[in-house]
């Protein structure tokens, strides 16, 4: 990816219905660089982590969701990953300054080791916050 001499941050994630701990998340991403990228995981790959009824929204619908925000400049609609290594030469292939996560992310120990792997830093921006999930918002309205 040509960067232009812009720092690049990338995260990823579901961001599946969009709150405020995905937009600080989002924003905090992108105050660390100049080009925000979020890697977004398949509907398949939701599925086989989070149970059947999920996501709730498509992930051509979040996609055009996080599209919209100012904080984001590009999406990547991944498909059904199978593979730590297939991350790996993605996130290779992209060359980012910056790998963006938040402290509490299941998903930290791959992602420090993608960062070392590729010399370049991991920042944790914030915490997760639990009580403001998608996993939490779903309970609230009733289902489960």
């Amino acid at each position: 990816m040509s960067n232009e001499g812009k720092r690049i941050v990338l995260v990823g994630g579901c961001f599946d219905i969009l709150h405020i701990g995905h937009i600080t998340f989002l924003e905090k991403a992108k105050a660390e660089g100049d080009i925000l990228v979020v890697l977004l995981e398949s509907d398949e790959s939701i599925r086989k982590n989070k149970g059947s009824n999920r996501p709730i929204n498509t992930q051509e619908d979040r996609a055009k969701i996080l599209s919209a925000l100012k904080s984001v400049d590009l999406v990547i609609r991944l498909p059904l990953m199978e593979s730590n290594q297939e991350y790996d030469d993605l996130v290779a292939k992209i060359q980012p300054d910056i790998i963006a996560s938040a402290y509490g992310d299941k998903a930290i120990s791959h992602k420090r080791r993608q960062a070392q792997k590729l010399g370049i830093e991991l920042k944790i921006v914030m915490k997760v916050l639990k009580d403001k999930s998608t996993t939490n918002l779903i309970k609230l309205l009733g289902y489960s």
